[in-house]
């Protein structure tokens, strides 16, 4: 048993973030679940002395203040922030609407921001505190039919890179997480999962490639209750990982990744590297 935490988390009405809270409170925490409906939360999740079921969206800013408000009120801190909730617009990126475009960015991406600027000032003054961010291993190697979640999730990337620096002068500690493929409800039709809204005959594999992705469902390799257990190690260790990268799978196309990047910073030296200005060059 570790000391008792505050974690406030999103998506916890099903997926990931229902394993995320159970396994926060097996391991002796306090947990601020949140969903749209708390009622969701309670019934994924069962009722618990250590656990306020709360009704959060993501992109609305009032119901995160509330949220917010109702974690303090109940347990007088927060220690523990993990910003899980989002969705996968899947689709070409021609055949997206700008509309399905932004409402990914919206939700995936702009959602963290909202959440973490309420839950900073608190952890500011407390001057302790861990935001951990569910990103995707989409945020290190994107791909095909994966433009507008891999836009949102390589922007997460960078800002927590960014957030990490910042707020480290406060005992703030800042965590991304890059699952691979789990067992989770996010190829579920109609749950967590958007298809292109347009249909240009260019693209004439799209129906087939949607049915490829819905044949994954049920059967990604990784278990997200295993996830959400080691997560709760990874929050517990002394020194908090810029990177946690979650699933063998994960580990594999992050580290082909880096190799890339690298072979490609090497592929072109000489017109890479001689780009300085020539100060003693003769200035007519």
């Amino acid at each position: 048993m570790t000391d008792s935490k505050v974690w406030l988390i999103t998506g916890a009405g099903r997926g990931m973030g229902v394993d995320v809270a159970q396994a926060a409170l097996a391991a002796g925490n306090r947990v601020v679940a949140t969903a749209r409906d708390a009622a969701n939360v309670t019934a994924a999740i069962g009722e618990h002395d250590d656990l306020l079921a709360v009704s959060l969206d993501i992109t609305d800013t009032d119901s995160i203040d509330a949220a917010a408000k109702a974690a303090i009120d109940r347990f007088g801190r927060i220690d523990v922030l993990v910003n899980n909730a989002g969705n996968f617009q899947a689709g070409y990126f021609e055949e997206m609407s700008p509309e399905q475009f932004r409402a990914q960015m919206e939700t995936n991406f702009f959602g963290p921001l909202n959440v973490t600027r309420a839950v900073l000032p608190v952890m500011r003054r407390q001057r302790s505190g861990h935001i951990v961010t569910i990103t995707s291993t989409a945020g290190i190697v994107s791909g095909g039919f994966g433009s507008a979640y891999g836009a949102s999730k390589f922007a997460l990337e960078g800002w927590m890179e960014s957030l990490r620096e910042e707020v480290a002068q406060f005992g703030i500690r800042v965590t991304a997480v890059e699952p691979g493929f789990f067992r989770t409800e996010l190829l579920v039709e109609g749950s967590s999962t958007l298809w292109p809204a347009l249909s240009i005959d260019d693209y004439a594999d799209t129906a087939a490639t949607i049915d490829g992705w819905k044949s994954m469902n049920g059967k990604q390799s990784g278990d997200p209750a295993k996830l959400a257990a080691s997560l709760v190690k990874v929050v517990e260790l002394a020194e908090a990982p810029a990177r946690w990268v979650a699933g063998a799978d994960a580990v594999q196309a992050v580290k082909h990744k880096g190799q890339t990047l690298i072979d490609q910073a090497n592929a072109h030296l000489d017109l890479s590297t001689a780009l300085d200005h020539d100060d003693d060059a003769d200035v007519d």
